[in-house]
């Protein structure tokens, strides 16, 4: 029998995108990441640094899957969160870039503040600020 392994942390979340500069203005102007370099892999694509995970985008193409996850409403579905400090301000910030709210900021029943948007490509993106 091996030896016990334990994960760590969440490394990456990679998705697909249709338009990069689209996909850059929402996680580097938007959501204040920082894009970082990137390997020069035989397809095009960005990374972007939130805290200690990155995101990995792949434009979409012939050998990646088709981009985005398809726009819906619902928040009980396939989507990633970020950490953020206050999710009203974050909630503010998403109205002067003009981004939709998917559900705006409540209250989960642990005390926390979640919103929900989608990013260029639908995918469903969480911001939540822990329960004070």
């Amino acid at each position: 029998m091996t030896a016990p392994f334990h994960v760590k942390s969440l490394d990456h979340v990679t998705i697909v995108v249709k338009d990069l500069a689209a996909t850059r203005r929402f996680y580097v102007e938007v959501l204040g990441m920082q894009e970082v370099a990137r390997p020069n892999f035989s397809f095009a694509g960005q990374w972007f640094q939130a805290g200690p995970t990155l995101i990995h985008t792949i434009l979409e193409y012939e050998g990646s899957t088709a981009a985005g996850l398809g726009s819906t409403r619902n928040t009980r579905g396939h989507h990633f969160a970020f950490l953020v400090d206050d999710v009203r301000a974050a909630e503010q910030r998403m109205t002067e870039f003009e981004v939709p709210l998917v559900s705006p900021a409540k209250l989960r029943p642990d005390g926390a503040l979640q919103l929900f948007v989608h990013d260029p490509d639908g995918h469903l993106v969480e911001l939540s600020s822990p329960p004070v």
